[in-house]
Order: C-alpha cells, then sequence, then structure tokens
C-alpha cells in the first residue's frame, strides 16, 4: 500500500495519475473540505479514463498536523510519499507556513517509523538548498545559510528537511527531492502554473533573473523510479536536485507568451521599480483587507542569477529530462484549451 499526502496540489495529483495508471494500490490523505475535482481536471489532461483512475485510490480524512489519526492511517502501508505542504510568501503566513511544514513532517516520520514502513519519497524544493554569490551552480550540497533574506517558504523546507535527516538517523530510508521551479498544467490560479494565467491574462512587465525549472512530469517519473526497489538501495538516504535547465524570467515569459500567442511583456522591473510595486500593492492590502499579490518576498531576487544543476538523477538514473521549450509548449497547450 503507498501512502500519498498532498494529492490535491500539483506534484501529488501528477504522481497520483502515474500511480493509478501503473495499478499501484494507494491511499492518499484529505481534508474533509478538500476539492478532489482538481485531481479529476490533472487526470483528464492525460486520459479519457479519468474518473476511472479516480476511482482506484482509496481516500481517507486527515491532517498531518495530527500524529495519532496518522498513525492509524499508516497501518499497513509499506511507502510514503509526503508531498504536502502550505506555499506562501505573506508574512502573515510565515509562522504558520513553517510550524505546519516542520510539524507536519515530523509527525509524517515519527508515524512511519512506529508502523515500521518501508521507505518515505520527500519533496522538498531548491528552496531547501543554500545561494551561491559566484556565479556557480548550486547542487545537492549546497548548504542553506540562516538569513534574514530567507523567505518563510525557504526556512519551512529547510526544517522540513531536517526532519526527514533525522528520520533517516533513526532507522528510516528515504530519498529527497529537491525541484526547481515545476512547469505544468495545474490550477491556473495557484503556483507555478499561475505563471502561464498571468502571461494569458497580459503581462506587461519581465525581470532578468535567472533561475532552474523541470517539467511535473519529470519530477514524478523520478520520484518512482527512486523508490521502485531495483534503484531504491543505492539511492536512498541521499537527496537529488531536480532542475532540466536555467532560464531567465524575461526568457521564460517570452516563450510562454509566444505558446499562447500573446504579446512579450516588454518593460523591465527593476530592483526599484519592484520595491516600489511591493510596497504599493501591501498598503493596498491593508486598506482593502484583502492579501496582496506581490509581497517583499516574491519581489526579492527577481533580478538575481542563481543557476541549478540537476545532473546527479541522470547520472544515477540515466534519466533525460525534458527541455522547457517542451513543457511550456505542453502545458501552454492545455491552458488555452482550457480558455477557450
Amino acid at each position: 500500500m503507498i501512502f500519498v499526502t498532498g494529492g490535491t496540489g500539483l506534484v501529488g495529483a501528477h504522481l497520483l495519475f502515474e500511480l493509478t495508471k501503473a495499478g499501484k494500490k494507494v491511499k492518499a490523505l484529505k481534508r474533509e473540505t478538500s476539492n478532489l475535482q482538481q485531481v479529476i481536471k490533472t487526470f483528464s489532461y492525460y486520459t479519457e479514463d479519468a474518473q476511472h483512475l479516480f476511482d482506484q485510490i482509496e481516500w481517507v480524512n486527515g491532517d498531518i498536523l495530527d500524529y495519532f489519526s496518522l498513525e492509524k492511517i499508516l497501518t499497513g502501508v509499506t511507502e510514503i510519499y509526503h508531498c504536502a505542504a502550505i506555499v506562501s510568501f505573506h508574512p502573515k503566513d510565515r509562522q504558520t507556513m513553517v510550524s505546519n511544514n516542520v510539524e507536519g513532517t515530523a509527525n509524517i516520520v515519527n508515524a512511519a517509523i512506529e508502523n515500521g514502513v518501508n521507505k518515505i519519497c520527500h519533496v522538498s524544493s531548491i528552496a531547501a538548498l543554500g545561494k551561491l554569490e559566484n556565479g556557480e551552480p548550486i547542487t545537492e550540497k549546497t548548504n542553506w545559510i540562516p538569513s534574514k533574506k530567507n523567505s518563510g517558504y525557504s526556512e519551512s523546507k529547510f526544517f522540513s528537511e531536517t526532519e526527514i535527516w533525522r528520520g533517516i538517523e533513526e532507522g528510516l530510508d528515504a530519498v529527497i527531492v529537491n525541484p526547481s521551479i515545476i512547469i505544468g498544467p495545474a490550477n491556473w490560479e495557484a503556483g507555478s502554473s499561475k505563471l502561464f494565467k498571468t502571461v494569458w491574462d497580459g503581462m506587461k512587465f519581465y525581470t532578468k533573473g535567472v533561475t532552474g525549472y523541470v517539467d511535473i512530469k519529470d519530477v514524478v517519473q523520478i520520484m518512482i523510479r527512486l523508490m521502485e526497489t531495483s534503484n531504491f538501495e543505492t539511492s536512498k538516504n541521499q537527496r537529488y536536485l531536480l532542475s532540466s535547465e536555467n532560464l531567465s524570467y524575461q526568457n521564460l515569459f517570452s516563450q510562454i507568451a509566444e505558446a499562447l500567442n500573446k504579446p512579450r511583456p516588454k518593460i523591465w522591473a527593476n530592483d526599484l521599480l519592484l520595491a516600489m510595486v511591493w510596497r504599493v500593492a501591501a498598503f493596498w492590502g491593508w486598506i482593502s483587507r484583502k492579501p496582496s499579490m506581490i509581497t517583499r518576498e516574491t519581489a526579492s531576487g527577481r533580478n538575481e542569477t542563481h543557476h541549478f544543476d540537476g545532473s546527479k538523477i541522470t547520472k544515477t538514473l540515466g534519466y533525460n529530462y525534458l527541455s522547457v521549450s517542451e513543457s511550456i509548449i505542453s502545458t501552454a497547450a492545455l491552458l488555452q484549451k482550457d480558455m477557450t
């Protein structure tokens, strides 16, 4: 029995599709208020048999913050994919996000050890890695350094990872994946998929920063392959940075615009302009009592250059990533289909 947390998110939904398609017996955690329609929607992008595959999932109500319910749910489970995490870049959510992500991961680890779960795949992020200022590529060995400049999300993912490493010291077998920005179809109003919707709606500004990108199909395929018995014994208790290519935001937005037949962003948002924008957005959010779309954390570093080296997984599994251009074209086609 495979147990999946975060099954309604981008990674979790695509993972559930691949697992059910392969005929795996899957149990997925959800809240009572979870909207499962997005999961079915994700399945429908790849098959006409979406409802049938969805019906193969055993959904269980619960919360990763409730240790005792997790202990019961994990009875009979042999492997776990831990995809659940709050993602927010709003200052008001920082403490809640850090507490939820770290405590939730600690509970998963403890309940897994208590139930003798054989192995776990933890979805971390490049946000849990350090940043290099000398232009050298960031790898799995680049240490995260505490700093006031780190986002709350970065802090939450780093300390969540430490819970996995703690579990490994206590006898748990695990693999950790650290994806860069994930490209793929999901809720067009949330997460990285919103980049496509923003360009669709008309994006006028771009930044010159550089970061890494990876296709959602690569992420879930690599996760599954790492957990396969033939690979797990040599891959366990390690982390794997997943990144296909490094692109500037300007290049990315231009490619998305071209794939969507929309105008390319033409105005460079330099650091001064970004600083003004997030402050105005914060003020307007305070006036309207609604969360601002742009915050200090989302604006910070958008003109910085960070290169990520995702080659370890290629050397380990012989895995070849999809190109970013392929990812953009396929994701844009699905958005266009949804919008028409």
